[in-house]
């Protein structure tokens, strides 16, 4: 880093490009080594990722006469296929099992981090594309990624999954009306082609994955194992079209846009968490609901970025949210993990006790 810093000011900027790519893969391939760093490695290979699309835009723009972006929504839909396919009807059940901490939930995720959005992007001063992406963001549902990151947090695994499930289908109706509401004044907002948009990239793929799993879950082992693998490389490629298509306007608004994701992510975590208290909800649900409001579905939001023909600024909040929110979100996660919730010591205390 300090090398690819010297070179630059001393006008060898043409090194500084690979030797940052070289630096986030070597740190990358170290944090392979330590137990507590080994879920950062993806991220840290996103940043080299990252790093080349912003050094070499037009090696991520198109291939001959193809244009990348026209990648993002198949891999989305194969993403959501796999979403689909690690998912059940059983996950669907915790409606009725858990009515209020998935109607706390599903209320936080569509009203917090909306409005949180709509606020960063008027004070942002951003021009009107890049500011609605950061209203995208947070119309979204939550992401895969947040029933993870609960089940490292020792958080209610059950709810998290139900929240996610549910706020995915009702995306399809809940995002483009906010998005028509909130991010109107500052783009043209089609809200039917945006519901449209929604059921081909999130509810059709996510369909199939359900009916393969219950039919077919199980059978085709390669593709059970293989399914993480392509999501996570999906969404890393994903990440790169977007960065490369917005690299100048990255290089004009980027630490500001940074700055802004940020507060945005960590007001999600920190109101969905004392969202959960005000409702009395116990430790490992108020946890939980501050992972699915913090963690958005930041693959969707640049779909729709895509599909509304702004990949290159609509889609750049999404691009920066996704890295981001699983550097905090596993560090919260780890802080979580490392502390149990009251609850859970008790009863090993009373189960000690009365053994």
């Amino acid at each position: 880093m300090l090398l690819a810093g010297i070179l630059y000011l001393t006008d060898h900027s043409s090194f500084v490009g690979p030797l940052l790519i070289l630096f986030f893969v070597l740190i990358g391939i170290g944090f392979r080594g330590f137990e507590n760093l080994k879920g950062f490695t993806y991220t840290i290979m996103i940043f080299a990722s990252v790093t080349a699309a912003m050094f070499y835009p037009v090696v991520f723009q198109e291939v001959g006469n193809y244009k990348l972006s026209g990648l993002i929504v198949p891999l989305l839909q194969i993403i959501m296929f796999g979403m689909g396919t690690s998912m059940s009807l059983k996950d669907f059940q915790g409606v009725v099992k858990m009515p209020k901490g998935v109607l706390v939930g599903v209320l936080c995720q569509f009203s917090i981090m909306p409005f949180i959005g709509y606020s960063l992007a008027k004070s942002s001063g951003f021009p009107p594309e890049i500011a609605a992406g950061l209203i995208l963001i947070g119309c979204s549902p939550s992401g895969m990624a947040s029933n993870v990151m609960s089940f490292l947090a020792k958080a209610n695994l059950a709810l998290s999954i139900t929240i996610t499930a549910i706020t995915t289908m009702l995306a399809p109706f809940v995002t483009p009306v906010l998005m028509g509401w909130l991010a109107g004044e500052f783009v043209e907002v089609d809200v039917m082609k945006m519901v449209m948009d929604i059921v081909k990239i999130v509810i059709i793929p996510i369909g199939a994955g359900l009916l393969f799993n219950k039919y077919l879950g199980g059978k085709v082992k390669w593709l059970d194992a293989a399914m993480p693998l392509v999501s996570m490389i999906g969404i890393a490629v994903i990440i790169v079209i977007i960065t490369a298509a917005g690299r100048d306007s990255l290089l004009n608004i980027g630490p500001l846009l940074i700055l802004l994701v940020v507060i945005h992510n960590l007001s999600g975590y920190t109101l969905g968490y004392w969202a959960g208290k005000l409702f009395r909800m116990d430790e490992r649900d108020c946890r939980t609901i501050a992972l699915e409001v913090g963690m958005q579905n930041a693959g969707l939001a640049s779909g729709l970025a895509k599909e509304m023909g702004k990949i290159a600024t609509v889609g750049l909040a999404a691009a920066v949210f996704g890295p981001f929110m699983n550097i905090t979100g596993s560090v919260l996660a780890s802080y979580w993990h490392r502390k149990p919730p009251k609850d859970e010591i008790e009863n090993k205390t009373f189960d000690h006790h009365s053994g």
